[in-house]
Formats: structure tokens, C-alpha cells, sequence
């Protein structure tokens, strides 16, 4: 009978016996050496695992940062302290771990500076590796961005040094941390590119070498994670510190460091070729496929974004399109495929956000302009790309597009409603150009004249299909937002959308217009129309009618609330309305009083001073009539009788 194999649970166990040495303490002399360490890292390595009595303390101590019940920071602090000291030789089987790698970062996120240094230090020629690993590159990102603010307190803080100290051997400058985990980075960076982890490590690395924003890990329009990881953040409530969505001063020495890895991977995507002459259609086709990859799009826009800070000639947008006037068959075929694919219709609408306004108008020129129409026509690829266009082309080019693109805008609406945005904007950034006719097609689709039911609430934010006075209490909805929004602008647009605006809430049942300002989105748009300025008083009475009559349960409400506290200008030179919402949530007091919401209102409308000083509130009227007011004449006070002169003719009475 053979010998047996070893079976992979026998494996297993032996790993998890295995104990993880501690990174030696690296001084500042051996950051300084020119010599670049052999890279040990492997994305495939196995760091191994805690055992169940490690597993438990640790899970334990997320906890309870989690709560975050310490009675004072420094409680926290020596918290904090203690895990890191347990943690020591356990450091990189926290990270890998899907439950301790979030204790990681938060610890990440609440140490002091030498804290930092201390564990950046641990994890020294395994950099690659964890931006591999699903969990780890989570972790080294939390790292790079707390060690970016560090470099910057240690560049504006010369003799920051003196107290950077780790049992009396003085630690190396962040500066020399960071470089020196560059040059561990630069060998894989091509790898990196099209990696589903380390991809997002290295656009990182990038924004951190070139002084751009850091983005926050939570917020919807972030680039620093994907959107899974952000929902994940938010559902632990792990939340980043104030050294997130911030731009850092770096050294000199990132810049070049900069220009030294951008120029690196221009070479091995070119085979080292010297000129744009001596690249093979192959290698351009090949990096073509960089640009339209979901992984790699992102990084390859970053680049093009930043390669201007060092390079004039921007040689990867030369490598990506050309820089004659005449058309290239195989470059049309490209862009075209840009304009239709989502990916690729992304990379285009960003890189002619940020490229050369030359090179941009020359791709407009030649595959764009002569049709606009049909490319907006198109289900939202193409279409974002035309938005961006009209963003950063010059006027003429500009004017062009809303020639072509004004005469359709009630029909491009119809299947992209952002577009309206984008050419209400290009219009007034242009001298408000053609404004007329924007506001001719848009009232056309929104508020037609030939309808008789033609309601801008009801075509715009379709209330009839939306969550408002559901029973199920659903949550509004994204695209209940965006109508929203956009009925916003449209209302700050022209007065003709206010007062229309206006025409269609008065239409409305008056339960369902109260229910609108109980609506997490649409009570936007009801506190949006009360502009006290610019509502006519006659249209203002007729809201107020309706407003008036829950006055109570809005003050009490997170969303009602806010209408409230606009009601206060709104009922202004309309002293009855003032003083009927007044009385109502005084006779209710109570309620009012003991809600979070009503007590702001309370004190919004100054009603303490109503119930104790009357006169003195209605002083604080008339001043805020005459400042919201200033032209208009104030009411002229009538003229006690004289029972002895009641015959007399009336003499005018004058104000002195």
C-alpha cells in the first residue's frame, strides 16, 4: 500500500499553528538606502488564520469600537493601544480577514502618527499582496490615505521628526515609508491595471502622487471604492475620518515619482518604442481594450487625467487616438464602438472632460458634429458623451449643438431627462442662448396647451405612478429624486415654471398636495415654490389656504417641518396667515413642544415672544416686511374720530 498525501484539512490545521513573525523596525537610515529590497510579495499568498480564542477577542473588540461608548478619548486611545499590541505578528491575519479586516480599519483610523508608522512598517514588501486580497486592499487603502495626511503634517512641520520615535530608534519620514513602498508597486503596476482589487489601490496611489482629492469610501460619487464596498461601509457604520475627500501638499519627490511610473507603463504598453511612429497597430489596438474594460477603464481615465502635470505631449491620449485632421478608419471603428458601448461611452464622456481642448474638438469634428441628433437618440451612451461636449467645448462649437439639439428637446426628454439639465446650463453659460426656445419646448412637454388636464406634477414627477400616499411606506426612489431635482431647476429657471408650478399644486386635491409636504422628496418641490419674492400675493393666499390647515402635524414632522419654517417669509405682508399659524400651534403647544421637529419651528417663528410679548412680535414682523419689501409703502394708520368734529371734513393725517 502507497504512502498517503497529505490531506488539505491536515494542511489547514498546520497553517493555522504556523505564527506570523513581527516586521523588524525599519529606521530611517535603511529607507534612505538606494538599494530596492526583492520584492517577497505574492498575491497568492496565504498569511494564515487566527484561531477561535483570537478570533473571539477580536471580534469582540470591533464591538465594541463600534459602540464607541468610551467615556473620554483617551479611554479610546489606550483601547486602541491595547489591540495594537495584541495584534503584533497577527497583523496580516487581521487584514485578510473578512471580519477582522474592518477592526483593522478602524484602528487604522483612530491611531496616533507613530501608531501608524508602526503597522505601515509590518506590512512592508507585502504591499502587493494585500492590494490583491478582496479584504486587505480595503485596509491598505484606509493606510495610504491616513499616511498622505501624515506626509503632509510632516512636510509643513519641520521638526516633526524629533518625536517620531520607536523605543528610542527614530523612525523613517512618511515621506521614505511611502517611496519606499512605491518601489515594491512598480513592478506589478501593469498587472494592477486590470486587477479587480489592486486596480482601485493603484488610482489611489495615483491621486496621491498627484495632489488630486482623496475621495470619501462612502459617498454615491466616489472613485475610491466599488459599490459594493461602499453599501457594506455604510451598513457597519464604518465611517471615514476627517483625513478623507481632502486634497494633501506632497513633496516634489511624488512627482517625480509620478513621471517615472506613468512613463514606466507607457513603455511596457509600447515595447519601449521612442515614437509614435514605431508603434504597431497591434499594440494600440491592445491598449484600445484597456479603455473598455470594466476594470482597467477607470484607472487608464485616471491617467490621462493627471499625465498633463509632467508630460505636454500627452503621449496616452496619443496612444489612444491620433492628432492628424484627417479621419482613420480603425480609430472612427473605436470611437464609434466608444459612443455605443456603456463602458467605453463613460471613458469617452470623461477623458474629453480633462483632455486638451484641441484634441477634444478634433474627435468632435470629425466623428460627432454632423450628428448630434441621432447620437443624443441613442438609449444613454452616446448621450452622456454630448453633455460633456457641451460642457467643455468653446461657444461656437457649443452654439452648434443647441442649433441642432433645441428644436428636439421636448422628445430627447423623454428617454433622458438629464439632458435637460445639460442644455438649460450650455444656454446661460452661453449668453442665454436661444433661452426662448428652451422654454418654449420644455413648457411643450410639461405643461402642453392643448391638454386639458396638463399638470407639470403630474408629467414631470409622475405622482400618479410614485410612492406618494402609498400604503406600503416605501422609500422614494432614485428616480423620484432626479424628476425632483429637475423640476427645482426648472422652477430657479424662469418664473414661468414657478407660476406653473403653482397652477398645478392648486389643481391638485388638497389631501394630496398636504401629502406631498409630508414626502421625503417632493416636499423639496413644495418648499421650493415658496419664494416669497416671487409668488404674486393672490397665489401666495391660495397656498396658504391649504398650508394653514395642518400647520400642527407639519411643524411635528421631519419633512414638514422645513415647510414651516418657510412659511415664516412666505406669509409676509400676509399678517392674518402669520398670526392664524401662529395661534394654531400655540393652542397645540404641547405637541408642538415635545417634537424634535416642532420645537424648531417653535423657535423659527419666534413664538415665545409671541405668547409673552405680542407687541414686540409684531414689531419683528413689520421689520422683516420692510426688509423683504423695501419699495413697497407701508399701510397708512387711520385717524381716531372726534365725536365734536364728526362733521367736519377728514384732514390727512400725516406721519411725522
Amino acid at each position: 500500500m502507497g504512502s498517503s498525501k497529505p490531506r488539505g484539512r491536515k494542511l489547514l490545521a498546520k497553517k493555522k499553528q504556523e505564527q506570523f513573525e513581527p516586521a523588524p523596525v525599519i529606521s530611517e537610515e535603511t529607507y534612505n538606502e538606494n538599494d530596492r529590497q526583492e520584492d517577497t510579495s505574492n498575491p497568492q499568498m496565504f498569511y494564515g488564520v487566527l484561531d477561535r480564542e483570537e478570533l473571539e477577542y477580536f471580534k469582540q473588540a470591533e464591538s465594541t469600537l463600534t459602540i464607541d461608548a468610551f467615556e473620554s478619548p483617551e479611554e479610546k486611545q489606550h483601547f486602541v493601544t491595547s489591540i495594537i499590541e495584541e495584534a503584533k505578528g497577527k497583523e496580516l491575519k487581521l487584514v485578510t480577514s473578512q471580519i477582522c479586516s474592518k477592526l483593522m480599519e478602524r484602528i487604522l483610523l483612530e491611531c496616533d502618527d507613530i501608531q501608524l508608522k508602526q503597522l505601515f512598517q509590518v506590512f512592508n514588501g507585502m504591499f502587493y499582496g494585500m492590494a490583491c486580497h478582496k479584504y486587505a486592499s480595503h485596509v491598505l487603502e484606509t493606510l495610504l490615505v491616513r499616511a498622505t495626511a501624515l506626509v503632509e503634517k510632516e512636510l509643513l512641520t519641520p521638526s516633526f521628526d524629533e518625536v517620531t520615535k520607536d523605543d528610542g530608534v527614530v523612525l523613517a519620514s512618511m515621506e521614505n515609508m511611502f517611496l519606499y513602498m512605491l518601489n515594491e508597486l512598480k513592478p506589478h503596476m501593469k498587472e494592477m491595471i486590470n486587477h479587480q482589487y489592486a486596480s482601485h489601490t493603484l488610482r489611489l496611489v495615483i491621486l496621491i502622487l498627484s495632489s488630486k482629492v482623496l475621495p470619501s469610501s462612502t459617498q454615491n460619487n466616489s472613485t475610491l471604492r466599488s459599490k459594493k464596498s461602499k453599501i457594506a461601509r455604510k451598513m457597519i457604520e464604518l465611517k471615514d475620518n476627517d483625513d478623507f475627500n481632502k486634497v494633501y501638499q506632497t513633496p516634489e519627490s511624488f512627482k517625480i515619482q509620478l513621471r517615472e511610473m506613468l512613463t514606466q507603463l507607457y513603455r511596457e504598453f509600447t515595447n519601449n518604442a521612442t515614437s509614435r511612429s514605431e508603434i504597431s497597430l497591434t499594440l494600440v489596438s491592445k491598449f484600445r481594450e484597456y479603455c473598455v474594460d470594466k476594470v482597467a477603464s477607470p484607472v487608464i481615465q485616471l491617467i490621462i487625467q493627471v499625465e498633463g502635470i509632467f508630460d505636454r505631449d500627452r503621449s496616452f491620449w496619443r496612444l489612444i487616438f491620433n492628432t492628424t485632421e484627417e479621419k482613420d478608419p480603425k480609430e472612427e471603428s473605436f470611437v464609434e464602438y466608444l459612443l455605443s458601448d456603456p463602458v467605453g461611452s463613460h471613458f469617452l464622456q470623461n477623458v474629453t472632460s480633462f483632455g486638451r481642448i484641441k484634441y477634444v474638438e478634433r474627435l468632435y469634428n470629425l466623428y460627432m458634429k454632423d450628428r448630434i441628433v441621432k447620437l443624443v437618440k441613442r438609449d444613454t451612451t452616446a448621450a452622456f458623451v454630448i453633455q460633456s461636449l457641451l460642457k467643455h467645448l468653446k461657444s461656437t462649437q457649443v452654439k452648434e449643438i443647441l442649433d441642432a439639439l433645441i428644436p428636439e428637446l421636448s422628445m430627447l426628454l423623454n428617454s433622458n431627462m438629464d439632458f435637460g439639465t445639460a442644455i438649460i446650463n450650455a444656454s446661460d453659460k452661453n449668453d442665454n442662448y436661444l433661452r426662448e426656445e428652451v422654454i418654449e419646448q420644455l413648457i411643450k412637454k410639461y405643461y402642453p396647451s392643448e391638454s386639458e388636464s396638463k399638470n407639470i406634477l403630474e408629467s414631470c414627477l409622475q405622482l400618479s405612478s410614485s410612492t406618494l400616499g402609498n400604503t406600503r411606506d416605501d422609500w422614494p426612489t432614485a428616480e423620484e429624486r432626479r424628476r425632483s431635482l429637475f423640476l427645482e431647476q426648472l422652477i430657479d429657471y424662469d418664473d414661468k415654471f414657478l407660476n406653473i408650478t403653482i397652477e398645478s399644486m392648486l389643481a391638485l386635491p388638497e389631501e394630496r398636495l398636504l401629502q406631498m409636504c409630508y414626502h421625503g422628496v417632493f416636499s423639496h418641490v413644495v418648499e421650493h415654490v415658496l419664494q416669497t419674492t416671487r409668488v404674486e400675493i393672490i397665489k401666495r393666499r391660495l397656498l396658504l389656504n391649504v398650508l394653514c390647515k395642518d400647520a400642527v402635524n407639519l411643524s411635528c414632522n421631519a419633512y414638514g417641518s422645513h415647510i414651516m419654517d418657510k412659511l415664516w417669509e412666505f406669509t409676509s405682508k400676509l399678517t392674518l396667515y402669520k398670526e392664524r399659524i401662529a395661534n394654531a400651534l400655540n393652542a397645540d403647544a404641547g405637541k408642538v413642544k415635545n417634537s424634535t421637529y416642532g420645537r424648531q419651528v417653535w423657535k423659527n417663528w419666534n413664538l415665545e415672544l409671541f405668547v409673552r410679548k405680542r407687541f414686540d412680535w409684531k414689531r419683528l414682523i413689520k421689520e422683516q416686511d420692510a426688509a423683504l419689501f423695501p419699495d413697497s409703502k407701508p399701510l397708512q394708520p387711520k385717524r381716531p374720530r372726534d365725536k365734536e368734529t364728526k362733521d367736519e371734513p377728514r384732514k390727512q393725517f400725516k406721519h411725522r
